[in-house]
């Protein structure tokens, strides 16, 4: 089995870094026709896209690689994003919904603000995306192959202790951002277009790499695989989800984890 997306239309919001640029890189190597990508930094998004430019000249030459600076925390941002997607595309098969802020503070010192921020990002901008691309998955998705959302969800949704450090909106966020994608598949799973949730665990990322600084090692001992999570890791779940093979799975949550998800791992085995 040779999974592929050849000749799709990929939009990837939070795409200049990270895990939202694991999936644009994965996506241009594996036949994407156009893959779009946005963050709110204009030099950033810059320099993502001649990145991805280089990957698709070595595996897929064909690939039109665009980035778009804008803020999808709020309406007016989504709305630029879609409208400059839309003066190009005339639909979209794939959306993967990765834009997200964290933020760490104790209890007594967490600011208003900062929770608002979060929230506005990781659940506000998440419906407004998927509301504003709405109208190009409906148009892109068929019997044979549903058009895909794909949102980043987080471990911390489901077990709320996989994370210290006083990130109260962050956790919140990712528990109703994911419940948010279990609404939206039902209602268009019907519509061809299938919504699943990913669910990472520690990634080395930009986000989390203040954290893992601190207590890294003790995520790495606890964990069921005693490790951190690897490009690979994400990349191929995202292929999965956006291949055709995965028509039949919808509403799903997917934890990216080693297993953490479940408990910590014993401190030594009997076996």
């Amino acid at each position: 089995m040779k999974l592929n997306v050849n000749g799709k239309v990929a939009v990837i919001t939070g795409g200049s870094r990270g895990l939202g640029l694991n999936c644009a890189e994965v996506l241009v190597k594996n036949g994407a026709k156009s893959v779009y990508i946005t963050s709110r930094k204009q030099q950033a998004v810059n320099e993502s896209v001649e990145f991805l430019k280089g990957v698709a000249k070595q595996y897929n030459p064909s690939c039109k690689v665009v980035g778009i600076a804008s803020d999808v925390s709020n309406g007016e941002g989504v709305k630029k994003f879609a409208q400059q997607v839309a003066s190009q595309e005339d639909k979209v098969d794939i959306l993967i919904a990765n834009a997200g802020a964290s933020w760490g503070a104790p209890l007594m010192k967490h600011p208003e603000s900062a929770f608002d921020k979060v929230m506005d990002l990781n659940v506000k901008g998440v419906f407004l995306t998927i509301q504003a691309f709405y109208p190009l998955l409906k148009k892109a998705g068929t019997v044979d192959y549903s058009s895909r959302v794909l949102i980043m969800g987080s471990i911390t949704g489901i077990k709320p202790d996989a994370m210290d450090g006083g990130t109260y909106g962050y956790t919140a966020s990712k528990a109703g951002v994911m419940h948010l994608g279990k609404c939206l598949a039902l209602e268009l799973g019907p519509q061809n277009i299938n919504v699943n949730l990913l669910a990472p665990g520690f990634f080395p990322t930009k986000m989390s790499n203040g954290l893992l600084e601190k207590i890294g090692d003790t995520f790495v001992q606890n964990n069921p695989k005693k490790r951190l999570g690897r490009q690979e890791d994400i990349e191929s779940v995202v292929l999965f989800f956006c291949a055709k093979e995965s028509d039949y799975i919808n509403g799903a949550v997917i934890p990216i984890d080693g297993g953490a998800h479940v408990g910590d791992a014993p401190k030594s085995s009997k076996l």
